[in-house]
């Protein structure tokens, strides 16, 4: 089996220490951060460099290239060539969450898609793990990992503004779970534009300005862009402004250009599609 080294004993290199072990490949002791790693490329088919991104240049200019040895990050925003010294240079980002090690190690194994790029020992871990590799080139990366963190950071953060209001009307955030996990699954299912439901995939502009008066006034932008993006997803997204709060004024609901048309703010709600029949949340 192949062996390894990690520069790095945080969430990532542990994680991924823990699941290439359980996989059966031979994992030399990690390198902890401000030890030494000018030797950290000999004696071992991989090197892994699992530093935070804004040190891994360094990191990887402090290490003395072997021609034999692939040298590895795992950051989901950058290319190859922070790791330029080196001959033999690849890029493996895991699309899963790694809150700790043990959690991390479980979820690297469970048939997550990972970010490849470079030599092909990057294919060879992912397919050592169960998972499966996504080629995305260096120009490509910065766009993949805002992804990427649209589908993770934005949603937990998301659902931390969905505790705050709700916490205002008395229903804690756990009720609200499984309706954020239904959607979740609807729009793999479906596509997201066939499962989004509610006053905005409707076009109720009533209700929306209902919600607008309701919320606190530091909760308002992050609402107005949540509706901004669900009218993205209509065919027949139309806007107008919404009617906030007087101490507000005029609060409008942003959209692209090419799909604004004025509507007034009472104008009755479009019939909804067959594929909106779904409850209306």
């Amino acid at each position: 089996m192949p062996t390894i080294r990690i520069v790095g004993p945080g969430r990532a290199g542990r994680s991924l220490a823990g699941a290439v072990a359980a996989a059966g490949w031979d994992v030399a002791p990690l390198v902890a951060r401000g030890a030494p790693v000018a030797g950290a490329a000999h004696g071992v088919d991989v090197l892994v460099l699992a530093t935070p991104d804004d040190a891994l240049e360094a990191v990887a200019a402090a290490v003395r290239p072997d021609p034999r040895t692939v040298v590895l990050h795992l950051a989901g925003s950058l290319g190859l060539d922070v790791l330029a010294p080196h001959a033999r240079r690849a890029a493996l980002h895991p699309l899963v969450a790694l809150p700790d090690p043990e959690t991390g190690a479980r979820r690297l194994r469970s048939g997550a898609t990972f970010a490849v790029a470079g030599d092909t020992m990057a294919r060879s871990i992912a397919a050592a793990l169960g998972g499966t590799a996504v080629e995305v080139a260096d120009e490509a990366r910065a766009a993949y990992h805002a992804a990427a963190c649209m589908a993770a950071n934005h949603v937990v953060a998301l659902l931390g503004q969905v505790e705050r209001v709700a916490r205002a009307a008395g229903v804690p955030l756990e009720a609200f779970l499984p309706l954020a996990a239904s959607s979740v699954e609807d729009a793999g299912r479906l596509g997201p534009r066939r499962a989004l439901t509610g006053p905005a995939a409707r076009g109720d502009w009533d209700t929306l300005a209902r919600h607008l008066r309701a919320l606190e006034p530091q909760e308002r932008s992050a609402y107005r862009a949540g509706v901004g993006l669900a009218l993205q997803l209509t065919a027949d997204a139309r806007t107008a402004p919404v009617p906030a709060p007087e101490s507000a004024g005029t609060v409008p609901v942003p959209v692209p250009a090419a799909t604004m048309s004025p509507v007034p703010a009472a104008a009755p709600a479009p019939t909804p599609s067959p594929d909106r029949t779904a409850a209306r949340v």
